[in-house]
């Protein structure tokens, strides 16, 4: 693939042929997730949940080595059994500067592992084809706890144009589930008022 003139839609695809190299499941989040649930919005990066097991984390590197990301096995590793937290293993592309945020799923993170039993297969289109994102449920949880953490308006406007298009068609019980048990019930109840 020539670098010089990468674009994020071919980006994107690099990055889940380099998942799909290393046999490494994954789910799409953040700003992409949202495309086909509501209203797309431009990102610079890709946020994505990986299941990593410890015995796909040097294909994994080795993988994302032959596209010029340099993420060596050491750090890797590091971040699976080390790192507290949920701090993404970043995988920066050196010629175009897009990054991908890659989140693993961790044993006691009970949100991230019933996410990811829900993701849907979405098609993106010849040059992605089909992919793996977040439910549109899950992605309006993740949305509420990241405005809870930055308070940055670009998720509570994501949040509204995923209601305002799948409206009905949401499982509001699920919803409410997480956001009760993740104390988040103020900043939904002021969205659904709006």
């Amino acid at each position: 693939m020539n670098n010089d003139f990468l674009s994020f839609e071919d980006f994107l695809a690099m990055i889940l042929t380099v998942l799909e190299n290393a046999e490494i499941e994954y789910m799409i989040g953040g700003a992409i997730a949202v495309w086909p649930w509501g209203e797309p919005r431009s990102t610079q990066d890709v946020d994505l949940v990986i299941h990593l097991k410890a015995e796909q984390v040097k294909a994994l590197s080795d993988e994302l080595e032959k596209v010029e990301i340099f993420l060596p096995a050491d750090i890797i590793i590091e971040n699976l059994y080390e790192t507290r937290g949920d701090l993404p293993l970043n995988a920066i592309h050196g010629s175009s500067g897009y990054k991908a945020e890659m989140f693993l799923v961790r044993e006691d993170d009970a949100l991230r592992n019933a996410a990811f039993a829900r993701r849907v297969q979405v098609d993106f289109g010849e040059r992605v084809g089909k992919v793996y994102v977040h439910s549109p449920e899950d992605i309006i949880i993740y949305k509420l706890l990241y405005y809870a953490l930055s308070q940055q308006t670009k998720h509570i406007r994501d949040i509204g144009s995923i209601l305002k298009i799948k409206g009905d068609e949401l499982n509001y019980a699920y919803i409410e589930k997480w956001v009760q048990e993740k104390e988040l019930g103020a900043i939904w109840n002021e969205i659904r008022r709006h």
